[in-house]
C-alpha cells in the first residue's frame, strides 16, 4: 500500500495541504449541474455469493442497477482447474456477477497478480470508464488498489476482524482501504461508534426492509413442508452457524416440548452434528427469498436466538424488522442494535437466559394479537424500507462526489497538480493548528 503521503500526488506539501483544507472548508452547497455527477458503472467487490442468501448488498445494487450497470465480484473459488477464469453470469438487469475460478497451489502472490491483471482487462474489454468502487470487503484491496476509481464507498456490513477464518491481513487491509475511501456505511449504530473516528465520512445504515414483501405473508397459504409441524410455532430464518446459540435453542426445546421451533436456512461455518436433534425442532433448509414470508407468515413467535461472541458483537439484524413486519412478537437475545431500539420500546422481548427467553416466548403468545403492539410497530415501520435507506445514501455519495469533482477542479485552477485519493484522505492528519 502506498504510504499516507503519497496518496495526494503532487499534493505532498504542507502548503497545498493547507490549500486543500481551505478548499474543503469553502466548498459551496448547491449541486453541480453537470453531467460528472452521473454514476454509469459499478464495480463491487464482495465475501458474498450473490445467489447464496438475498440481503443488503442485494437490496441496495439492485436499486442501483435501475440506472447503472453492476459489475458483482465475488470472492475467488478454487479448485482443480486446468486454468484460471472468470465466469460471468446474470441475476438481473444491469447486474453482471463475476466469479473468478482459480486452480489450486497457487501462492497468494500469484492469485493477486491474476485477479488484478484480469480485472483490469475485465474494465478495457467493457469499456468501463469513471465507475464507482463499492468494496463490501477489504479482502479485496491487494488486487483493485490500482484501479482509478471516480471515487470509492467501502459498506462495512459487520466487523471484518472479529469474524473466524484465515484472515490474518484483514485489519491492515481494512486500515488502508479506510484511508482510501470516499464513504464509509456501517450497518448498524454500533458498528458506527467502534468506527466513527476512522474517518470523516462515515454513516451509519442497519439494514432496512422489503415491507411489502414480508407483509404479503400475513394470511397466506402454510407451505407444504410446513404444514404438518404442530402449534405453537416458534420461528427462525437465516443462516444456521456460529451466531446462533446452539445450546439454548436445544436447552429451550426441552424446557418446552409442547412448542415447535422451526429453522429455516443453510448450514454454515458450523459442524451440522452439533446441532440439537430434538423432535420438536424442525429444520426445513434454505428457502428462496420469495418464499420466506409464507413461512413467516405461519408462525406464532419469530426469534433471534444469538450467541454472545464475536460474530455477533456489531450485528444488526435485518431479520428483527423484517419479523416485525409480519407483526410477529420477537424474542432475541441482547444485541446491541436489537435491544436499542427495539428493545427500549417494548417492540422486541429480551432475553438470555433458558428461563427469561422461555418466559418471554409465553408472554410473546399473547402479544401477537395485541392491537396496541401492532399499532407501535406499524409506526416505527413507516420510516423503514430499502427505498429510503438506499435515497439516503445515494444523496451522501452523490454529495461527496460533488465535493470531490469541485475540488478538483480548483485544484486544477491553482495548478497544483491532479487530486488522488480520498476526498478528504489528508484531512484527518492536518496539524491541529491548521484552519
Amino acid at each position: 500500500m502506498k504510504a499516507d503521503g503519497q496518496n495526494t500526488g503532487s499534493l505532498g506539501g504542507l502548503q497545498n495541504r493547507r490549500i486543500r483544507h481551505r478548499l474543503l472548508k469553502d466548498l459551496p452547497s448547491e449541486e453541480l449541474k453537470s453531467e460528472d455527477k452521473k454514476i454509469t458503472d459499478i464495480i463491487c467487490f464482495s465475501h458474498l455469493r450473490w445467489n447464496f442468501i438475498y440481503q443488503r448488498p442485494q437490496h441496495l445494487l439492485s436499486r442501483w442497477a435501475k440506472e447503472a450497470k453492476v459489475y458483482y465480484f465475488e470472492e475467488p473459488v478454487f479448485g482443480k482447474y486446468k486454468t484460471n477464469y472468470l465466469n460471468t453470469s446474470t441475476s438481473i438487469e444491469n447486474v453482471q456477477i463475476i466469479t473468478p475460478h482459480i486452480k489450486e497451489g497457487l501462492t497468494p502472490a500469484d492469485v493477486n497478480a491474476y485477479l488484478e491483471s484480469t480485472i483490469i482487462r475485465f474494465i478495457k474489454w467493457n469499456k468501463i470508464k469513471d465507475f464507482l468502487l463499492w468494496y463490501i470487503t477489504p479482502m479485496a484491496l491487494p488486487y483493485s488498489q490500482n484501479l482509478k476509481p471516480k471515487m470509492i464507498v467501502y459498506d462495512c456490513m459487520e466487523e471484518p476482524s472479529n469474524f473466524p477464518g484465515d484472515h490474518t491481513d484483514i485489519e491492515a487491509y481494512e486500515a488502508s482501504l479506510l484511508n482510501m475511501t470516499d464513504v464509509v456505511f456501517t450497518g448498524g449504530h454500533h458498528l458506527y461508534e467502534y468506527k466513527k473516528d476512522r474517518h470523516s465520512n462515515i454513516h451509519p445504515f442497519p439494514s432496512s426492509i422489503d415491507q411489502k414483501h414480508f407483509e404479503s405473508g400475513i394470511g397466506s397459504t402454510d407451505p407444504a413442508d410446513q404444514a404438518p409441524i404442530p402449534f405453537p410455532r416458534i420461528g427462525y430464518f437465516g443462516v444456521i452457524d456460529e451466531r446462533l446459540n446452539i445450546k439454548l435453542l436445544d436447552e429451550l426445546s426441552r424446557k418446552m416440548p409442547e412448542s415447535h421451533f422451526i429453522m429455516i436456512g443453510p448450514i454454515g461455518k458450523i459442524d451440522p452434528s452439533i446441532l440439537p436433534k430434538n423432535k420438536n425442532i424442525h429444520y426445513l433448509g434454505q428457502k428462496d427469498y420469495k418464499e420466506l414470508p409464507k413461512y413467516l407468515g405461519n408462525w406464532d413467535v419469530a426469534i433471534l436466538p444469538y450467541a454472545k461472541n464475536n460474530s455477533t458483537r456489531f450485528s444488526s439484524p435485518a431479520k428483527t424488522r423484517e419479523y416485525l413486519c409480519a407483526r410477529k412478537p420477537v424474542v432475541s437475545t441482547y444485541i446491541h442494535d436489537v435491544a436499542i431500539p427495539y428493545g427500549q420500546l417494548g417492540l422486541v422481548h429480551i432475553a438470555d437466559t433458558v428461563d427469561e427467553f422461555a418466559e418471554a416466548l409465553n408472554q410473546a403468545y399473547l402479544e401477537k394479537d395485541d392491537k396496541n403492539w401492532q399499532s407501535r410497530v406499524s409506526e416505527l415501520l413507516k420510516v423503514n424500507s430499502w427505498d429510503f435507506t438506499w435515497s439516503r445514501m445515494k444523496r451522501i455519495i452523490m454529495d461527496t462526489l460533488e465535493k470531490k469533482e469541485m475540488i478538483r477542479q480548483e485544484v486544477e485552477k491553482l495548478n497544483i497538480g491532479p487530486l488522488n485519493g480520498r476526498m478528504s484522505g489528508d484531512i484527518s492528519t492536518l496539524p491541529a493548528d491548521i484552519s
